[in-house]
């Protein structure tokens, strides 16, 4: 089985590259460059970027080979003649099928849950050829990650493409990934004073970039808290560390993994809404911006920080550089999590952390707490969009305001992988939001992604026809991968035909994963039953469940490209079929109460000595317990609610903060 580790190697790898991609400081805050005179740092949003078109062409040839094996070995389970159609489809290069995946936000639970969902696919993790799916992570060309599913997509990524399974195997030593065993407000347990360095390590570098003159939020603040869990070997969590980066790194220049996206929401100058028709933005290695109407431009995301107007800088030949902070960008795309910080600081907070949100970061208003600011704005003055579109606001104004992906419901990321240009065949949708009651999701983000193409800022978009939420839960869609958009031939009335999508929910198989999207912390053993709970979601629990799923992911991988050839399908497919498909059919039954019963198997393979006796711990466990905590009821169909934000975020939040100003107090008396 193919390994990977992320070793001392990897990190000169990335040293390497300090001078020419890090952030010209080495620092947090951004400087001046030279650039071309000439240079033009907009585009029209029409086509696919020069530099990804490229990339995407040197990724087929990676993909190619690892696709064919894996079809080839997952169909020859269920049909006689899968080598002749598989090989007539790999004769063409154009009709080679194109993966993508999209992992949901909801927190560290997305991002542990999506991670063993990830691991299911990823040939790296041990059991995963024998027990899973592994080899589509490796056949995929596009990830994207919104939220806490970003944190998932970016910390690997722009860890030189690390594994979950290394993440596992290295758990508890020092320097180790995601490390949050305590919470990212006091990192380092009773240590209070190594958490007051880290925090004042934090200010200091949001306040240094305010110096210098930049617009600065709570994001600022949020992102460099999350950088130290992210990318614990780099110095101070990477506070000189950049997202363009990854464009000189080898793993990424050749290809070795898929195209790294993640998804913003834009909300326009002056207003606090954001809906269905909101502008949904992306972050990917080269570009930020939209293929929506409502703005149609993407800037080089290098020279973020760059006064420009209309993509030209006011300047000749001077751009900025450095201002695409990994962390930044990664806490831009959670900036929801800013509610959490907020509502910290209505406890009894240590004094320390109250002059951080106070001294440094002045100036900003209630209903911009949520907001990531970029400023001056990359956008300013462009117009490529749609005259009828009243979203010139977005151009007019000298601030571009994102906030958390998942706040126009969308919790999913499917936007970008839904663009006809890039030509995707099909997505795995892994969803680990909190929808219902207890924080399961019901299949809402797929629902609103759906609605949003008969709104005119999504009517040039495509997805494939879905129930409503009820119907989804009635018939067991989030208990098992259902697919959507099977036969093309029924979405000949969209504007194109949409890639089928593999829509895989997060549920109980080993563990009870619907933890509160604001749990901050998660001890080792908890980290552990996450991942591996999601690694038998992703994988019908190893296969036990149905032993022909495998070969089943395997037709609706190649669905399109049988169905654009006019080839014959294998004649086990359509079983498969059958019994993925959704047939169609709603049934809104009233919901009865959602039953928490454990339905715990006994089968597994994925970690388990590392979690032994943790399948039956679990069961026993109660929901209203200290060990899981759950969402609580929320009549608004919101981002909060599908996020996990509820009441009960502020208790949690108490809770944290009564403890640390106790220690506080403590220390103040001796």
């Amino acid at each position: 089985m193919v390994q990977y580790s992320f070793t001392c190697v990897a990190l000169l790898l990335l040293l390497t590259h300090k001078i020419t991609a890090w952030s010209p400081n080495n620092s947090y805050v951004p400087a001046n460059v030279t650039c071309a005179d000439d240079i033009v740092l907009v585009r029209e949003a029409n086509k696919l970027s020069e530099n990804e078109t490229e990339w995407v062409s040197k990724r087929d040839q990676v993909t190619k080979p690892i696709l064919k094996s894996f079809l080839n070995t997952q169909l020859s389970n269920i049909t006689t003649n899968s080598s002749s159609i598989i090989d007539t489809i790999f004769s063409n290069s154009s009709n080679i099928p194109r993966i993508a995946i999209g992992c949901s936000g909801g927190g560290y639970r997305a991002m542990l849950s999506g991670a063993g969902m990830l691991s299911g696919l990823d040939n790296r993790t041990d059991g995963a050829n024998e027990h899973g799916l592994g080899g589509i992570l490796q056949s995929a060309t596009y990830l994207a990650g919104l939220s806490g599913g970003n944190w998932l997509v970016g910390s690997l990524s722009w860890n030189n493409w690390t594994s979950v399974q290394n993440i596992v195997d290295t758990m508890g030593q020092d320097d180790s990934m995601w490390d949050i065993t305590d919470s990212i407000i006091n990192p380092y347990g009773i240590n209070i004073f190594a958490s007051i360095s880290r925090w004042d390590h934090i200010a200091d570098a949001v306040e240094a970039k305010q110096d210098a003159g930049f617009n600065v939020s709570l994001t600022d603040v949020w992102g460099r808290a999350l950088s130290y869990d992210f990318f614990p070997t780099l110095y101070r969590g990477g506070v000189g560390y950049t997202w363009s980066t990854i464009r000189e790194v080898d793993v990424f220049t050749n290809a070795e993994m898929p195209f790294p996206i993640s998804v913003s929401d834009g909300r326009y100058p002056g207003t606090t809404i954001v809906n269905l028709n909101s502008t949904v933005f992306e972050f990917n290695p080269f570009e930020l911006g939209s293929w929506d109407p409502t703005l149609r431009a993407f800037t080089d995301i290098k020279y973020l920080g760059t006064n420009v107007v209309n993509g030209t800088p006011v300047t000749e030949g001077q751009c900025i550089a450095g201002y695409d902070n990994v962390g930044f960008l990664l806490g831009t795309s959670s900036t929801l999590f800013n509610q959490f910080l907020l509502q910290m600081n209505t406890t009894s907070i240590p004094d320390f952390l109250k002059d951080i949100l106070t001294d440094y970061l002045t100036g900003l208003a209630e209903d911009n707490d949520d907001i990531s600011i970029f400023s001056p704005n990359p956008f300013y003055k462009t117009e490529y969009f749609n005259k009828n579109e009243t979203s010139g606001s977005l151009s007019n104004s000298s601030y571009l305001y994102l906030v958390d992906g998942g706040e126009d419901d969308q919790n999913i990321p499917l936007v970008p992988l839904l663009q006809q240009e890039r030509g995707v065949d099909i997505i795995f949708a892994l969803d680990s939001s909190a929808d219902t009651e207890e924080s399961w999701p019901d299949g809402e983000s797929i629902v609103y992604t759906y609605e949003r193409q008969f709104n005119d800022v999504g009517s040039y978009l495509a997805f494939p026809y879905v129930p409503d939420q009820t119907t989804i839960i009635n018939e067991g869609l989030t208990e098992r991968p259902v697919f959507f958009g099977c036969d093309s031939s029924n979405l000949t009335d969209l504007t194109y035909i949409p890639p089928l999508v593999v829509y895989i929910a997060n549920n109980e198989q080993s563990y009870l994963s619907n933890k509160s999207t604001f749990k901050m912390s998660y001890d080792e053993k908890e980290r552990l039953s996450m991942i591996k709970n999601g690694f038998e979601v992703v994988t019908r629990n190893n296969f036990t469940e149905d032993n022909e799923y495998g070969a089943c992911i395997a037709c609706a991988i190649i669905r399109r490209s049988q169905e654009r050839m006019n080839l014959t399908f294998p004649d086990g497919c359509q079983k498969c079929f059958d019994k993925y498909c959704w047939n169609g059919k709603r049934n809104e039954t009233a919901l009865p109460t959602y039953d928490l019963q454990s339905k715990v198997s006994s089968t597994s393979f994925m970690y388990d000595d590392d979690v032994s006796g943790s399948a039956s711990a679990s069961a026993s466990v109660s929901v209203s317990g200290s060990s899981t905590v759950t969402a609580t009821s929320s009549s608004s169909s919101s981002t909060k609610q599908k996020n996990g934000a509820n009441a009960n975020a502020n208790g949690v939040a108490q809770g944290i903060y009564l403890v640390l100003a106790t220690v506080f107090n403590l220390i103040a008396f001796v």
